[in-house]
């Protein structure tokens, strides 16, 4: 694969995981998307439930969304955007995956998308992975 291609994908995928990121938080704020009365399992609903009676988890959940996926759109601070938004996505997918499979497949898309997006900024991420760091003060 060329390098052309590869910066084309890899820019689409930043995009497409920036868009659903941004969108689908900003519309928590504004419901300019109809959310459909897809049926729960009790499971599922009663753990959605108790997020949002807790009145604090997806408010701050949606703000990390909308700006982190913002970030990724306009390609900023992509490498630290994608680590903050990695367990939101791992999360979605084990959501899907235990309580409500039957949506599971736009999950994997994100998994896909950010796990690719991972893998092309991994030197980026190179420190991170140092035993012994030394401090810098």
């Amino acid at each position: 694969m060329s390098v052309k291609i590869k910066s084309v994908a890899v820019i689409a995928a930043r995009v497409v995981l920036g868009l659903i990121y941004f969108v689908f938080g900003l519309n928590f704020f504004l419901h300019f998307i109809p959310t459909p009365q897809a049926a729960m399992s009790a499971q599922a609903e009663a753990f959605t439930s108790g997020l949002f009676q807790s009145g604090f988890f997806f408010p701050f959940l949606k703000s990390v969304e909308v700006i982190f996926g913002a970030l990724l759109l306009v390609g900023l601070f992509v490498p630290v955007s994608l680590v903050i938004l990695m367990p939101v996505s791992i999360n979605i997918l084990l959501f899907h995956a235990a309580l409500a499979p039957d949506n599971i497949i736009m999950s994997v898309v994100i998994i896909v998308v950010h796990l690719f997006l991972a893998w092309a900024y991994r030197d980026s991420y190179k420190s991170l992975f140092v035993a012994k760091a030394p401090a810098t003060l």
